[in-house]
């Protein structure tokens, strides 16, 4: 049984290494230029070539976003970059635009992957995209799994799926909001997530009609829209919930779907971990048979744990509806875990912390590894880089925790909170937490 591939989000090189150490088969990443997630860290020419490096020593391939939508201006410099990814050993880049594809075709080699930003839906779209070069289709997210494959089937393209993370409600992402709220382009890489905020709907009193959206959401006018303007009557109607797959992972293997993505390029590390931890465990259950529902509600509970939106299946059983809606002001699902920090290096006796949180002698923390159960304790003791010992570091710190458990490098590591104390003490068998 032929598994689809793993690909998930690198915003910078820290995230690369937590995205293959997790089990991503390929990871998507950003430049300097030519992609649409501009307020990325996204790589640098030396950062690139760490990036494929790390990543084929440890077999995995890497993607670049060549996806804006460019204007004449925009072409400066493309094909000489083209020709250096080339070089590097990138494995492919993901494109939008007619004329970018042209300038790839025309001076390199690179496999084109086409953007769900080019809405290709259906089989003869994939037909001419095939026809100019494109090696994978990453359908538009308004199609169900089974019509993504029978694309594939009918076309011979490779066919690529989200399956879980963030959406937007512009059809395909074409969304010009961030242009006329804040002067930034969205289809050239300035979304601002004007979507995201909330709004109210006047009408004027006909069933069926409207006269507009007043107010300009929070964060355009400090609290939102007028002054004392009360919230309650606000709705973010354009907001969309998260995407989730997990039911539909048996369907990705049916219609023999290449890949399955996952959407976070402006998500953290520990994001990161736990999306590519769910899904690689997921993947490889299903192809060894033996993905039941315990594992499957168990890795579902692991997808609660990290921030998120209420979770829907967007459009991939069937055409999305108004359930998919975000309709909550109270903002994203804090989960149950609260991300401490990653570990950067792992010698015999201590791992190496980089602090994404403050850190406190006696906070009780987890490990969550690439496998297995997570390992749980409470901090007794920890040291700065020079030895010295600390009662508590700042977040961004760096701190070495007296450790012998066979805990990986780039590992994810949380505290734990009240919530996350809450939903181990109500599992049947909860693990202890281990001595020092």
């Amino acid at each position: 049984m032929q598994k689809p591939e793993l690909l998930a989000p690198a915003k910078n090189l820290e995230r690369l290494k937590v995205a293959v150490t997790y089990g991503a088969d390929a990871v998507y990443v950003g430049g300097q230029n030519y992609g649409l997630r501009a307020r990325a860290d996204n790589f640098t020419d030396a950062e690139l070539v760490q990036a494929v490096a790390f990543a084929h020593r440890h077999g995995a391939k890497v993607y670049i976003t060549l996806n804006a939508f460019l204007h004449d201006a925009d072409f400066e410099g493309l094909m000489d970059y083209c020709q250096w990814l080339e070089a590097i050993g990138v494995d492919a880049a993901i494109v939008s635009d007619l004329g970018v594809i042209r300038t790839i075709r025309a001076n390199s080699n690179l496999d084109i992957h086409l953007s769900t930003q080019a809405s290709c839906l259906n089989t003869y779209a994939a037909q001419v995209w095939q026809s100019l070069g494109v090696k994978r289709a990453i359908v538009g997210r308004e199609l169900s799994v089974a019509e993504a494959g029978s694309i594939r089937e009918r076309v011979g393209i490779e066919v690529e799926m989200f399956a879980h993370g963030a959406m937007c409600m512009a059809y395909s992402g074409h969304c010009t909001i961030s242009n006329f709220t804040a002067g930034r382009d969205s289809n050239r890489g300035g979304c601002i997530q004007s979507c995201r905020l909330p709004y109210r709907i006047e009408g004027n009193g006909e069933q069926g009609t409207g006269n507009g959206v007043e107010g300009r959401g929070q964060g355009a006018e400090g609290r939102g829209g007028r002054e004392g303007e009360e919230q309650n009557d606000r709705v973010t109607f354009m907001s969309s919930k998260d995407l989730w797959g997990i039911r539909q992972i048996g369907e990705f293997f049916r219609h023999r779907i290449c890949s399955v993505k996952i959407e976070g390029r402006m998500k953290s590390s520990f994001y990161v971990a736990m999306t590519c931890r769910a899904y690689r465990r997921l993947i490889d259950d299903y192809a060894a048979g033996c993905l039941t529902d315990d594992r499957m509600n168990e890795i579902a509970a692991e997808l609660e744990s990290v921030p998120h939106r209420d979770y829907c299946s967007g459009s991939l059983d069937a055409a999305a509806g108004s359930d998919s809606i975000f309709g909550q002001l109270s903002g994203i699902n804090t989960g149950t875990y609260q991300a401490l920090g990653m570990v950067m290096e792992k010698t015999p006796e201590k791992i190496v912390v980089r602090l994404l949180e403050p850190l406190n002698l006696g906070d009780e923390v987890e490990v969550v590894p690439v496998e297995g159960e997570p390992i749980r304790w409470k901090i007794h003791q920890f040291f700065s880089v020079t030895g010295e010992g600390l009662r508590q570091m700042r977040k961004d710190g760096i701190v070495c925790i007296p450790r012998e458990d066979a805990i990986a490098n780039w590992s994810a590591i949380a505290k734990l909170n009240v919530v996350r104390r809450k939903a181990i003490d109500s599992q049947p068998q909860a693990a202890a937490i281990a001595s020092p």
